[in-house]
């Protein structure tokens, strides 16, 4: 049968990338408590083309899913970039896998136990180079310190996120990141709470009153002492609950340069 996607194309465009894009798969991430943890994950994969062939041929990726199964994890990604770039005749290859993750977590007090949905994302590229990087969005509890400092009685608080990118020299765990980022919060957020913990965390979050601007920063300086992370981006934006708009703040950083 004809290979329509070898075919010459005479337009002389290459194409940044190409592929599949939301493919809906079972994966296995390690879990720093349990060993393991089965997920589903939203993939997408992508090629570069060069400008002399009409198409890539799409199958091939997911071809190259099914072999590795449910065996893709930080560990192996370079290896199914590789395998991509050879089995596609291109010069570079991109994979997202976008997944929820799991943690159980006690309440502060009562330590009553509930499960934690945490978004994560790891991003590979291989190209002459190779370029692999973790992200993670928490959910947090903010107080507005100035709304403690002007008022009364009480303060206003809001749910918040984290959005934490990084780059890594050795492998870094999921949890480890969670922690860090739960850490520079006015208060983290629980799936199951008693009146006891409902108790703790208000007065925790009061004692604690934190501007994006603290969040970022405080992220940012425990990512700056930390070796293993040459390469950090963080957003935090916080849902405000007494105004029309949300709250936001950014940091970058290369910490090579």
């Amino acid at each position: 049968m004809k290979d329509i996607q070898n075919h010459k194309d005479h337009r002389n465009i290459d194409i940044n990338q190409v592929g599949v894009k939301g493919i809906r798969y079972p994966i296995t991430v390690l879990d720093k408590d349990m060993g393991e943890q089965q997920t589903v994950a939203r993939i997408n994969m992508y090629v570069n083309l060069p400008r002399y062939y009409k198409g890539t041929h799409m199958s091939r990726f997911v071809e190259i899913l099914n072999e590795h199964s449910r065996r893709i994890s930080l560990q192996n990604f370079s290896e199914i970039l590789e395998e991509m770039k050879e089995r596609l005749n291109a010069e570079s290859a991109h994979m997202e896998v976008t997944f929820p993750y799991f943690v159980n977590k006690a309440a502060p007090v009562t330590g009553t136990e509930g499960l934690m949905e945490y978004e994560c994302t790891f991003k590979g590229s291989l190209n002459k180079g190779s370029d692999l990087m973790v992200m993670i969005r928490v959910p947090i509890s903010t107080l507005c310190p100035c709304s403690k400092e002007i008022s009364d009685f009480g303060a206003h608080n809001q749910r918040g996120e984290v959005r934490l990118e990084v780059r890594f020299k050795k492998f870094v765990w999921i949890e480890d990141l969670i922690t860090l980022i739960e850490g520079s919060a006015s208060s983290d957020v629980y799936s199951v709470l008693k009146r006891e913990d409902e108790k703790e965390v208000t007065e925790r979050a009061y004692r604690n009153p934190m501007f994006v601007e603290d969040i970022v920063r405080e992220i940012a300086l425990k990512l700056n002492n930390d070796h293993n992370i040459p390469w950090f981006a963080v957003g935090v934006e916080n849902f405000e609950s007494i105004h029309n708009h949300n709250a936001y703040a950014y940091i970058e950083k290369d910490k090579k340069i």
